[in-house]
């Protein structure tokens, strides 16, 4: 396992490649959503990901990958270039505005697969650039 795995992620995430996306991740995938639930397992995270790309389109830019010496535990940084199409449950109403966050995630990997992805962005700032309460 590598750093290359975490690229290929975000490789596939951006080309709206889920299927390739999924297959990346252990079947009992942890997924620890900004501000929101931990999700188990596959399927869930696959949902996630339908829900997702209805709401939002997004590109991962300026991807950085750092690994821990066990090769268990990646990091990532980047910079999520999105736009905002249909509302989200909880979130403002979505008119195609732009937004540009600096975001980053943490992995746990086993056996060549993706145990554990737990994403941070800055909620405030996401919806101060989306026009909450405006």
């Amino acid at each position: 396992m590598s750093a290359e795995t975490i690229e290929a992620y975000y490789r596939a995430f951006n080309a709206r490649d889920y299927r390739n996306m999924v297959g990346l991740l252990a079947d009992g995938v942890v997924h620890e959503v900004n501000q929101g639930p931990r999700e188990v397992g596959r399927e869930a995270f696959a949902t996630f990901l339908e829900r997702m790309d209805a709401a939002y389109s997004e590109q991962i830019d300026g991807l950085v990958v750092m690994a821990d010496d066990s090769g268990l535990r990646y990091a990532a940084e980047f910079t999520v270039m999105g736009r905002y199409l249909k509302a989200d449950p909880g979130f403002p109403e979505a008119r195609g505005q732009h937004y540009s966050l600096s975001a980053g995630a943490f992995f746990e990997v086993r056996d060549g697969v993706i145990e554990r992805v737990t994403t941070y962005y800055n909620l405030t700032e996401w919806l101060r650039q989306v026009g909450a309460g405006s």
